[in-house]
């Protein structure tokens, strides 16, 4: 049985992913820091699954919470590192503590997830034949080409894609397949409202592209992936 962590969940892409992963028989762990929310998420999905409530700003909390998931669930098989916090300020108005925590939530958490599911991925107690595994990374446009207004966004995701693709060189060859997910526009998640849906990109229809990261041969891995609607003129 796959063991699948998301960590960063919450209503939209997040949820998508668990439930499209569920649906494929991953049993699901779930982090993020609305309790209850995770909980419900948890209940309604197909197969085992743990909502762990966890701040990513804190070490301490990730650990715990990936033995949580161990205990419950068994040793990880794949990561999704989806979690994100930016105010939409740029030089001057970003506060220290809004660009510090834009950088732990972002990047570092992405470091400390990544590091307790590899570890889990590569323990050579584990049989020859079942080491390996999945980490994938959610970016954005920001994460190849800076954004007006988004200084603390725009660093951490830039920061995230090269820890991916620093990541992707040095663990592929031991059968962890590493990709960076460039989301190239905007989701049309539960809360929008437009006129307008072809302009953005379903949810459901990125979940099944980090599906198929996951199944891909390790012959022909993606090492980034540029998924946007599709617009007329493009």
């Amino acid at each position: 049985m796959t063991t699948a962590v998301i960590a960063g969940v919450g209503p939209g892409l997040g949820e998508s992913v668990a439930r499209r992963f569920a649906a494929e028989g991953c049993e699901i762990g779930l982090l993020a820091r609305s309790g209850d929310y995770l909980d419900d998420l948890a209940a309604a999905l197909p197969t085992d699954a743990v909502g762990v409530a966890t701040d990513l700003c804190d070490p301490a909390d990730i650990a715990a919470a990936f033995d949580r998931v161990r205990d419950e669930l068994g040793p990880v098989d794949v990561l999704v590192n989806h979690a994100s916090a930016a105010s939409w300020t740029g030089l001057r108005d970003t506060s220290l503590d809004a660009f510090d925590r834009a950088y732990e939530v972002g990047p570092r958490a992405d470091f400390l997830c990544s590091q307790a599911a590899v570890r889990d991925m590569l323990d050579g107690d584990r049989p020859a034949d079942e080491r390996g595994g999945t980490v994938i990374f959610t970016g954005a446009t920001t994460s190849v080409r800076g954004r007006e207004g988004a200084a603390g966004f725009s660093m951490a995701k830039f920061g995230s894609r090269g820890l991916a693709e620093s990541m992707a060189r040095e663990l592929g060859p031991e059968g962890v397949h590493v990709a960076h997910v460039v989301i190239d526009g905007g989701i049309l998640g539960p809360e929008v409202e437009t006129d307008t849906p072809e302009e953005y990109l379903d949810p459901d229809a990125i979940s099944d592209s980090y599906w198929h990261l996951v199944q891909q041969d390790r012959s022909a891995w993606t090492l980034e992936l540029d998924l946007r609607p599709h617009v007329e003129d493009f």
